[in-house]
């Protein structure tokens, strides 16, 4: 039912309106009625309504006034039809200005009534899948802006949207949640899978409501074949509704599962203090998922739980560092006597093969760690789908030394595979950075920062590809396109400085010097004369 409030100084004009018609036929509510504009204003504080017909004039505050008010402090959103008579038409383009809907002359008749009515429904129709489409579309976009932030991706757009539409607050976690069967079971298709996937959507949207329904997504991971449910998840949520966070996990969880079919997993991320790093959060409910693999696992994996307290872990963390070390730097001889001496160290703690194979199944967490750990320019997911088939491949969670060597020693060769290729594209970009931005004040550290390399790695692999540091190579940059100003253009040498990035013109003239034997204001004369 559409809400109606009507107004106007004449009793008999509200009462006859209100027999006019069967109101509620026709899917309208008479909900309130007034004498002027002021005591409809009254009325609209605490009364919403969707359709207001309301008298040109009356006293205290004619309709016109009463539809500026409204208009001007988003009291009302409202149709608003004007009640009119013939000599009122001198309104009617204020009235439109301020979105007036339509108008009916006075003496009003019951087709015209009802053919106005029909048209406020069709508008409010239309008004609601409008507002559909918009909110669909905000989400959309809403969701793409925090997908690029899970994804380490540190855009200061995407930030600062992302902050605009919600109050994170302090104490963020993304939760990945799934069907357990949803992505291994070949028994069921990709249909079925997506359906699962909309039953935790929903369950999970009906849990949140308002607000925060925004911070619930589909294929949060973004593969093609991955029918996850991400939601960030920040404490204020729970404290307001007096809960602590363990407990509105648990609900969360308890909720989703009664309204799916299938059990349903979730792997809750370490908690960072801002929305901007909540690509640590994404990467370590990611790392949690991937040892879910290789052994039975509760319905609800904390990463930090699972990092922190390793039950039946025996092996002692330095020799674990120690091998973590040898694998990040490729020594394959040290690789070797650290696998040695973890095995050693089993064997002498007497540990039978259900232990062995637990501390098989840590080791090869902390090897998924380290793989996150590394530079963002590192392709994590392909590490992490590389670990999960090989170890498989290899046999190596059955403990034996031989099979987890050899697995070690494959995935440091492959580490290196991957950040050499990472190293390639980087550099593309920090080269097509130059290009676009070289008169900008780009330093190694900021370009790091964009791209998620140790500044000082980023100029190591700089110097080694193009033979000169970073430095230089954006100093030569900047004098070969002042070099093309200088011919193009007239413009004073203080003007090119300034154009190509210098601020210093005593400065450009002497790199300029070094680079083509001359000023620039010699070589501009040269260079034309030669031209010429």
């Amino acid at each position: 039912m559409l809400k109606v409030l009507l107004v106007d100084d004449e009793p008999f004009i509200v009462q006859g309106l209100s027999a006019l018609i069967d109101w509620e036929k026709e899917g309208f509510e008479i909900v309130g009625t007034a004498g002027n504009g002021s005591e409809a204003v009254e009325f609209l504080k605490g009364n919403p309504v969707d359709l207001i017909l309301a008298d040109i004039k009356m006293p205290v505050m004619n309709g016109l006034e009463f539809l500026k008010y409204i208009r001007e402090t988003h009291l009302s959103e409202a149709f608003f039809v004007i009640l009119s008579g013939y000599g009122d038409f001198t309104y009617a383009k204020e009235a439109i200005r301020w979105q007036c809907t339509d108008y009916i002359l006075k003496p009003i008749q019951k087709s015209q009534l009802l053919a106005l009515l029909s048209k406020v429904k069709q508008m409010q129709q239309d008004k609601k899948e409008e507002s559909e489409r918009i909110r669909k579309i905000g989400k959309a976009y809403f969701v793409r802006q925090m997908q690029t932030l899970l994804l380490g991706r540190q855009e200061e757009t995407a930030l600062s949207y992302v902050k605009g539409q919600v109050d994170f607050g302090r104490g963020i976690r993304y939760i990945g949640i799934e069907s357990e069967d949803g992505e291994t079971d070949t028994d069921i298709g990709p249909e079925k899978k997506r359906q699962l996937q909309r039953q935790i959507y929903e369950a999970c949207m009906q849990y949140l409501g308002g607000e925060y329904s925004c911070l619930t997504f589909l294929d949060a991971e973004g593969k093609e074949e991955c029918y996850d449910v991400g939601f960030i998840f920040c404490k204020k949520i729970s404290q307001e509704k007096g809960l602590r966070e363990q407990e509105y996990i648990n609900l969360l969880l308890e909720k989703i599962q009664k309204g799916t079919v299938h059990p349903v997993v979730m792997y809750v991320g370490s908690e960072v203090e801002d929305i901007s790093d909540i690509s640590e959060s994404f990467r370590s409910a990611v790392i949690a998922k991937t040892f879910s693999n290789f052994k039975v696992m509760p319905n609800l994996l904390y990463y930090s739980k699972e990092q922190e307290n390793p039950s039946g872990i025996v092996v002692s963390r330095k020799k674990i560092e120690d091998l973590l070390r040898s694998v990040e730097e490729n020594d394959k001889k040290r690789i070797e006597e650290n696998v040695a001496a973890i095995y050693e160290e089993m064997n002498e703690a007497g540990m039978n093969p259900e232990l062995v194979q637990m501390n098989m199944n840590y080791l090869l967490y902390r090897l998924v760690s380290l793989a996150m750990e590394q530079d963002d320019s590192v392709n994590q997911d392909e590490v992490l789908q590389y670990i999960c088939e090989k170890a498989f491949q290899v046999h190596m969670i059955r403990g034996s030394l031989s099979h987890f060597r050899r697995f070690v020693m494959e995935y440091a060769d492959y580490l290196v595979q991957l950040r050499q290729n990472a190293s390639r594209g980087v550099l593309l970009d920090v080269e097509e950075e130059i290009r676009k931005n070289y008169a900008q004040n780009l330093t190694l550290k900021e370009l790091g920062k964009k791209y998620f390399v140790n500044s000082a790695y980023l100029g190591q692999m700089f110097r080694k590809k193009y033979g000169v540091s970073f430095k230089e190579y954006l100093n030569n940059y900047r004098i070969e396109r002042a070099a093309e100003i200088l011919l193009r253009t007239d413009d004073k040498i203080y003007l090119v400085a300034e154009e190509v990035g210098y601020r210093d013109l005593d400065y450009f003239i002497n790199r300029f010097i070094q680079s083509k034997g001359c000023t620039p204001t010699t070589y501009r004369k040269k260079t034309r004369s030669v031209n010429e």
